[in-house]
């Protein structure tokens, strides 16, 4: 696949907030565009970088009942789910059920 040789991997270090924060801009980038390749492509990273929150979630040292934490959790649901949206719009149905499952993982 031509977008696993282009994901730098400094990602895979990102902090469970970095991941939200980098992701919920790619999403906002696909919401706004007109071009469909381009909300694609921004959609498949926002994908890529929230994969990478689960393994930031795993290094966390933060207690799991910390408000912070627990924000963060919901943010990344919340960014799941507007992915499954976009990806819906997109016409990509199985894509947009998948992440949708990965969003009840999460919440």
């Amino acid at each position: 696949m031509v977008f696993s040789s282009t994901v730098p991997s400094h990602l895979r270090s990102l902090s469970l907030k970095q991941a939200l924060e980098l992701s919920n801009l790619y999403l906002e980038n696909a919401y706004q565009t007109v071009d469909r390749d381009i909300a694609l492509v921004l959609c498949h990273d926002a994908k890529v970088t929230l994969s990478q929150a689960k393994s930031a979630n795993k290094k966390c040292t933060t207690h799991p009942n910390d408000v912070e934490y627990q924000a963060l959790r919901e943010g990344i649901v919340t960014a799941y789910m507007d992915l499954g949206k976009l990806l819906e719009k997109q016409g990509r149905k199985d894509e947009a059920q998948s992440v949708r499952k990965m969003a009840e993982k999460w919440g």
